[in-house]
């Protein structure tokens, strides 16, 4: 990923349960949703939970709303795999990222980010640059 993309989220109140709920909270405090890039950031809390938070691109850099948190995924060098029709394989998106987060050069700091893409869902996970050039060098 070349460029920061800076969005506005809804936390899910569960995981998994409270995902659409925080979409369809996202959908309606954001005016134009359908022109905006839609996400899905996920990590853990340190005690076995999983934050989940719903995320839709700003249209305009000094774009403000009142009730959203606001939040910048970082560039940086992603894994990432394209989950096709993901409604009809929600099970595949979390198999996805177990089998990417045992990657070497993961950036363990970092989150699991979905990218919707219609009906399609790109699976990525951040690496750690360091890591990365570590890992070409040897």
């Amino acid at each position: 990923m070349k460029e920061d993309i800076k969005v506005f989220c809804a936390q899910a109140s569960s995981f998994p349960a409270g995902i659409e709920a925080a979409f369809h909270q996202l959908e309606n405090k954001l005016p134009d949703f359908e022109k905006r890039s839609v996400f899905g950031i996920s990590y853990g809390d340190g005690k076995g939970n999983i934050i989940y938070k719903a995320a839709a691109s700003l249209l305009q850099d000094d774009e403000t709303n009142e009730g959203l948190e606001s939040f910048t995924i970082k560039k940086g060098i992603y894994i990432s795999e394209l989950i096709q029709d993901f409604m009809n394989n929600i099970p595949q998106i979390g198999l996805t990222f177990q089998r990417m987060l045992k990657h070497p050069a993961l950036d363990t700091g970092s989150y699991c980010l979905e990218w919707y893409k219609g009906k399609d869902v790109l699976c990525m996970v951040k690496l750690d640059t360091a890591k990365v050039a570590q890992s070409n060098v040897e």
